[in-house]
């Protein structure tokens, strides 16, 4: 991971000072690594000897930069990572437009791998989560939101890039179509896991830990699972409340929508939730050879769904 990070500085280079500006500030602002992690581990797994997972590892990193830098000022968000969003700091244009250079400069450095197969998993993964972003936007204040469009937002919009993050380093180890499957569907239980537990977060977590407000999505009308599964069961007073958060933007406050979560164990539905998704993510690679990228590959699995950040 330290060769990735040198790679990721080496890549972020510019002549243009203001890109070098905002990519270094968002880079290096302490992200978890999860993504590049698993390019390196799944390589790993399947006995790759060569430099280009470090590549590609940078070059999924870039991929979910630039989708923050588009997330915060989509959402308006003014913190992350206990920080200020590069676009409270820089500016919305200046976000926008360096997460359009770290786009180009991924598919730069996928073109030096020269492998077609590379490029199709990470084409389709870019354009894939641009169709999760937009889902999201049409869900925000949308109290009709079923679990299952929810479900497919955040495989669209999160998993996504865990599942190729998954394939890509068996691609390079020279996996079997079956054991690249197997990986893919690692990455995307996995990656839908993390989600679920983020918006879990978003009404247990405390601020410091997560590295931003609680209530963030709330704040936005984010119809996240607590909410779709309170509404559904709780009696319809609790319904109300949660609907109409969810279309005003959480104006009536963030307490009695976390009353009625609380209530309605919405919370423990989420966590179950994701710990079947777990179940999923290790089943699938159980039947790999064993080594110490795949114990890790199952510690990581286990830290998707304990974490408190």
């Amino acid at each position: 991971m330290n060769i990735v990070d040198d790679v990721i500085r080496a890549k972020l280079h510019s002549h243009v000072l203001l890109i070098r500006q905002v990519s270094e500030y968002i880079i290096n602002s302490g992200g978890k690594r999860l993504r590049p992690a698993l390019v390196i581990l799944s390589a790993g797994a399947f006995g790759y000897k060569g430099e280009f997972h470090y590549n590609l590892a940078a070059v999924v990193e870039f991929i979910h930069t630039a989708t923050l830098l588009h997330d915060d000022v989509v959402d308006e968000s003014e913190l992350r990572r206990n920080r200020e969003t590069a676009n409270a700091l820089f500016g919305n244009a200046a976000s926008v437009l360096v997460g359009d250079f770290l786009y180009s400069r991924a598919f730069q450095m996928m073109v030096e791998v020269d492998n077609m197969r590379v490029m199709q998993v990470l084409a389709d993964a870019t354009n894939t989560i641009a169709e999760g972003e937009v889902l999201q936007l049409l869900n925000c204040r949308d109290p009709q939101v079923t679990e299952e469009n929810y479900l497919q937002v955040i495989r669209y919009k999160t998993a996504k890039l865990f599942e190729a993050a998954s394939r890509l380093g068996a691609i390079l180890g020279g996996a079997t179509p079956e054991e690249e499957n197997a990986m893919s569907i690692y990455g995307m239980h996995l990656g839908t896991a993390f989600q679920l537990i983020d918006d879990m977060l978003d009404y247990t977590g405390n601020n410091q830990d997560i590295g931003k407000n609680l209530g963030d999505d709330l704040a936005e009308g984010k119809p996240t699972l607590p909410l779709i599964y309170a509404m559904r069961v709780g009696t319809p007073e609790q319904a109300g409340v949660i609907r109409r958060a969810i279309e005003n933007g959480g104006e009536e406050g963030f307490q009695p929508v976390l009353d009625v979560i609380q209530k309605t164990a919405a919370l423990d539905y989420a966590r179950k939730c994701a710990e079947a998704e777990i179940v999923t993510a290790t089943a699938a690679i159980a039947s790999l050879p064993d080594s110490e990228n795949k114990k890790c590959l199952m510690q990581l699995a286990d830290f998707a769904i304990t974490r408190n950040h």
